[in-house]
């Protein structure tokens, strides 16, 4: 399990497939899409938020913010569901909420679980 050329083919396909499944809005994608940062991560998408995880395999990381669509704009929150980061009136404010509050040393998506992203971290 690693970081290597493969990683970013495996990332650059579920950005497409998030893309394709229609429950985010284009906007925030696009938007999140063009932040390096964040480009380089794995995304996924549940309850129409977008989600993004330092490591390609399900159960996937839960240590960055996630933005969910609100009522005139968007709502950041997490890393956890319990915690609240705020509101965004635009994609781009959302997407800046979240890069600012990424974890150190965060990217390019490791190719595994959090488990072993983790053991790769002790070791590293």
């Amino acid at each position: 399990m690693s970081t290597d050329p493969s990683s970013r083919a495996i990332v650059e396909s579920a950005w497409q497939d998030v893309r394709d499944d229609g429950r985010v809005r284009t906007e925030l994608i696009d938007a999140a899409y063009a932040e390096p940062r964040l480009r380089e991560l794995f995304p996924w998408t549940g309850m129409g938020e977008l989600h993004f995880s330092r490591c390609t395999d399900k159960r996937w990381t839960w240590d960055i913010p996630y933005i969910q669509p609100a009522r005139g704009g968007y709502w950041v929150s997490g890393p956890l569901r319990t915690e609240t980061v705020g509101p965004a009136a635009t994609a781009a404010q959302a997407v800046y909420m979240v890069v600012e509050r990424l974890p150190p040393n965060c990217g390019p998506a490791f190719i595994g679980t959090p488990e072993e992203l983790a053991a790769h971290e002790a070791t590293g």
